[in-house]
């Protein structure tokens, strides 16, 4: 009997045309099978290939239980110098697989849904997290994560005020231009971290650091904020953990082992372990603990990236495909 699998390219995937309900519903559900133990995850590995060359692969694994019922396995690069040559710094493919039997089902261009998803799972936090009145939001970074984090983010919460800043001027400048465009509000670009982060109710501090380097300043950070940093190298200081209420991850096994993640330092300092680790965002999401209860609590979210969040987008989108038509069909054997 011959095997087909799904093929989406980049250009398939942008037809397909996900709405931030769609990408927000995915992404959630995930988290909520996470929470009730219905999915498998393992911690990311890294792939160096070159010690050289500023760069390298991540390579993240898990599975999502009925109704998706799929395994997936996705590898995206990481390549910070890229914007030399053109091309975008993160590049990633995402296989996926039935569970039950192995049988290869879909490959997907997964630039796009690393984006979509890292926004999604940024958002969702927000939404368990921070403040229901949050009208402020600094968000360091403009790489391609970054456009979903605000998007989302402003989805939820309809900022009255958006500040962003990268390191080169020429990036902030067109991120906050394509933002104002697609929101259809101002979003202002500043040169200097301490103007984007101070008093803001949200923090998002999604940079790109060639070493760890202590940038992001704790007592910038406003009385009971929501602060998500997730930069491959950290850019906080080691005290911005003692002001938190709640400290919560997106999965503790990944987030506890590994030599990368903007938490990485706090971790080896005994800061953030199984002690004072509060939740992982699933066990919010699925109502098995609580998320923000007070107006006055200052709480932390560090994701690392979720294969499951991966694999939901990836789902959402063969749906989606299977319904119009949209994508190709390889023979596999």
């Amino acid at each position: 009997m011959p095997i087909y699998i799904t093929y989406l390219n980049g250009l398939d995937v942008a037809e397909l045309k996900l709405t931030d309900d769609e990408i927000l519903a995915a992404v959630e559900s995930s988290l909520a099978a996470q929470g009730h133990g219905a999915t498998v995850i393992e911690p990311r590995m890294h792939l160096i290939p070159d010690a050289t060359v500023h760069g390298h692969f991540n390579v993240l694994r898990g599975a999502i239980g009925a109704p998706i019922a799929l395994a997936g396995v996705k590898i995206v690069g990481d390549y910070v110098d890229n914007y030399k040559q053109g091309l975008p710094s993160e590049m990633a493919i995402l296989t996926l697989f039935d569970p039950t039997t192995g049988m290869p089902k879909a490959i997907l261009d997964a630039t796009s849904i690393t984006e979509m998803r890292t926004g999604a799972v940024t958002a969702l936090g927000a939404k368990y997290l921070a403040r229901k009145g949050s009208k402020v939001l600094g968000h360091v970074g403009a790489r391609g994560t970054a456009y979903w984090n605000v998007r989302l983010l402003d989805k939820l919460f309809g900022f009255e005020e958006i500040r962003v800043h990268s390191r080169r001027k020429e990036s902030r400048d067109a991120f906050a231009t394509q933002l104002s465009h697609d929101l259809g509000k101002e979003v202002r670009a500043l040169d200097n971290w301490e103007d984007t982060v101070k008093g803001a109710d949200i923090v998002v501090e999604a940079s790109r650091l060639m070493k760890p380097e202590p940038l992001l300043k704790t007592a910038w950070v406003k009385p009971g904020a929501f602060v998500v940093p997730y930069g491959t190298m950290s850019a906080v200081e080691l005290s911005l953990t003692d002001i938190m209420s709640k400290l919560v991850v997106d999965d503790w096994g990944q987030c506890k082992a590994g030599q990368f993640g903007s938490l990485r330092a706090h971790v080896e300092a005994g800061k953030l372990s199984e002690q004072t680790l509060h939740a992982e965002l699933g066990q919010i999401v699925a109502g098995l603990k609580p998320g923000r209860e007070r107006d006055d609590e200052t709480n932390l979210f560090w994701h690392r990236g979720l294969s499951l969040s991966d694999i939901a987008l990836g789902h959402a989108l063969l749906e989606k495909s299977a319904r119009t038509g949209i994508g190709q069909k390889l023979r596999f054997a």
